[in-house]
């Protein structure tokens, strides 16, 4: 009795050793690569969670680089368009800047409205002037101005936002195929031992926990950049008033 109780012991061992062998990341590739009915199932989810990390990954670097280099213009060229003495001076450094740089282009969108208000108000009787005065012609500039420069900030937000919120779904997807091949195993062999369903267990636990690795940093990076967006646009809201009271009215900013 004893030595059959050792016996058992010493399988019960094995069969644990065995599955833990089988839950790791190396035995999914192998199941995935082995067994046909979880292979396109599998695979598709694992390449379409890659990719998602791959272009959430891509989207958070292009915007940090862009948020880093925009913090650091924005206060050097709006200080640079106030502080020239002369207004051709300033619109001329404002052409030089950078075609990233957002500001300039706010404030050449209105240098050329206004000097095309006053070309058009400079005509016959009737001329733009008589029909849309500088300060509107003017603030319908800044506006579309403001609004192209707030769409480009939001490049890769919409996808940043997409992985966060669908990266667990599909994980889920590779949790549920993975629990079915664990029980669909279990209806064939007639052995419900904890070597005979590990795999397919541990495959679904992976995919469970690489469609959260996916999904956490791209939520963090949305809100992260959401709050960083918000904080620029405003700053090019009140750029844009500034502007509007400088070139509808001619008088500068102090």
């Amino acid at each position: 009795m004893l030595q059959e109780t050792l016996i058992a012991a010493a399988a019960g061992g094995n069969n644990a050793a065995n599955a833990l062998q089988q839950m790791g990341f190396e035995h999914l590739i192998h199941e995935m690569t082995t067994q046909p009915g979880s292979f396109v199932v599998s695979w598709v989810v694992l390449a379409t969670l890659v990719l998602m990390s791959a272009m959430s990954w891509y989207w958070t670097v292009i915007n940090a680089i862009k948020n880093a280099r925009l913090k650091g213009q924005a206060e050097r060229v709006t200080s640079a368009f106030w502080e020239t003495p002369n207004a051709q001076d300033a619109i001329r450094l404002m052409e030089e800047q950078p075609k990233s740089e957002p500001f300039s282009k706010i404030a050449l969108d209105a240098a050329q409205a206004a000097a095309h208000h006053q070309r058009a108000g400079a005509g016959d009787g009737s001329s733009l002037g008589e029909n849309l005065s500088r300060s509107e012609f003017v603030d319908r500039a800044l506006r579309q101005a403001v609004t192209r420069e707030s769409a480009k900030l939001q490049t890769g937000m919409t996808l940043l936002a997409t992985v966060g919120a669908t990266a667990p779904f599909v994980g889920l997807l590779g949790t549920v195929w993975g629990i079915y091949g664990a029980l669909i195993k279990i209806g064939a062999t007639g052995q419900a031992s904890i070597d005979a369903v590990a795999g397919p267990v541990g495959e679904a636990l992976i995919m469970t926990a690489i469609g959260l690795f996916v999904a956490i940093p791209a939520v963090f990076a949305y809100n992260f950049f959401s709050k960083i967006n918000s904080s620029t646009i405003s700053k090019f809201d009140t750029f844009a008033h500034d502007l509007h009271d400088f070139f509808a009215t001619g008088s500068r900013v102090g």
